[in-house]
């Protein structure tokens, strides 16, 4: 047990902690912002719905899937010269951001669509029949009625995330996979290694609980 825990320095530990869950917050939060109103014009724009539009629809949806085809270890080469324009460095947990939205988002926006398509439309329906607009049918009918959904599916994209993270390391993205690159695979100690893994487990152990503690909660309500 003394060898897990020789030579380790643990202020670079918690500074990797640190960064992944930066990484985590800012490209969650991002994706959230982003992915729902994805998801919902997905959802209003297909055949039959309240803004139908095929053209809108198809060329939203392929954006998506194209998108969603996409390695994540390719992203992020594919989106360095962006990334570098768009916060000034590829490297460290500031320039891994961006491909990490763009790898999260369209998968969250996914799940917001299937989400909604799981909705009883007569609900929807005898709204639109009593004159709500589409704002109002957005806000009090379909966000409300998602909303352990929409929980739910930014648990899993945020559990997503965590890999995507440790994947940024082989780039010098920073965080616990970037610790684990170059201690664990370039150095060999194995201990870090073990030690990182340790810490990802957690980590996505504690998020899918809170997450699934939001989830009844909101589903009590």
């Amino acid at each position: 047990m003394n060898a897990v825990f020789l030579n380790i320095d643990w202020l670079e530990i918690w500074q990797a902690i640190a960064d992944t869950l930066f990484m985590l917050s800012v490209s969650v939060l991002i994706s959230t912002l982003i992915g729902i109103p994805t998801g919902i014009v997905l959802y209003l724009t297909g055949r039959g719905r309240l803004l139908d539009n095929k053209y809108l629809h198809n060329t939203l949806s392929l954006f998506i899937n194209i998108l969603r085809s996409i390695p994540f270890i390719i992203l992020l080469i594919v989106m360095m010269p962006f990334t570098i324009f768009i916060v000034g460095t590829s490297l460290g947990a500031e320039g891994v951001i961006p491909p990490l939205v763009a790898g999260a988002f369209p998968f969250f926006a996914r799940l917001v669509e299937n989400s909604l398509k799981e909705l009883d439309n007569g609900i929807i329906n005898m709204a639109e029949s009593c004159g709500a607009t589409i704002w109002q049918i957005i806000w009090h009918i379909l966000l409300p009625e998602i909303l352990p959904s929409i929980v739910a599916s930014i648990t899993v994209t945020t559990i997503a995330l965590v890999s995507y993270t440790a994947m940024a390391g082989t780039v010098g993205g920073g965080g616990l996979g970037d610790l684990a690159i170059r201690y664990g695979y370039q150095r060999f100690q194995t201990n870090i290694m073990l030690i990182t893994v340790v810490l990802l487990i957690v980590m996505v152990q504690i998020i899918q609980y809170i997450g699934d503690k939001i989830v009844a909660l909101l589903q009590k309500k």
